[in-house]
């Protein structure tokens, strides 16, 4: 059974740093699509970041979060800089085993249950 599991989220205020974490288990993830979401409350779940073997960022995060991996733990982490507060959102790790990347909610398979950021000004 594929699981992902997010953590790092917290406090912090605007301009500082959060790193997240995604573990996965049940499978290896070396060659899956990962992806970064986000929901803040009211608003549609938003697609932040995504990799396979290139990346792919959403322009309100560009240049401030990067997105990796590592196959050896079967994880993949956002590093987010310079968080803004309207970077509030509960942040959701997602992945699945398709070829190129996407920024759709519906294209991935795997989700997991969340972690919460909050960006003060």
């Amino acid at each position: 059974q594929v699981q992902l599991v997010e953590s790092g989220g917290g406090l912090v205020q605007a301009g500082g740093s959060l790193r997240l974490s995604c573990a996965a288990s049940g499978r290896t993830f070396s060659s899956a699509r990962m992806g970064w979401f986000r929901q803040a409350p009211g608003k549609e779940r938003e697609f932040v970041a995504a990799m396979r073997y290139s990346t792919l960022y959403a322009d309100s995060v560009k240049g401030r979060f990067t997105i990796s991996r590592d196959n050896a733990k079967n994880a993949v982490y956002l590093q987010m800089n310079s968080l803004k507060p309207e970077d509030t959102a509960v942040y959701y790790c997602a992945g699945d085993f398709k070829a190129s990347l996407s920024r759709r909610v519906l294209d991935y398979d795997y989700w997991g249950q969340g972690t919460q950021v909050t960006v003060s000004s």
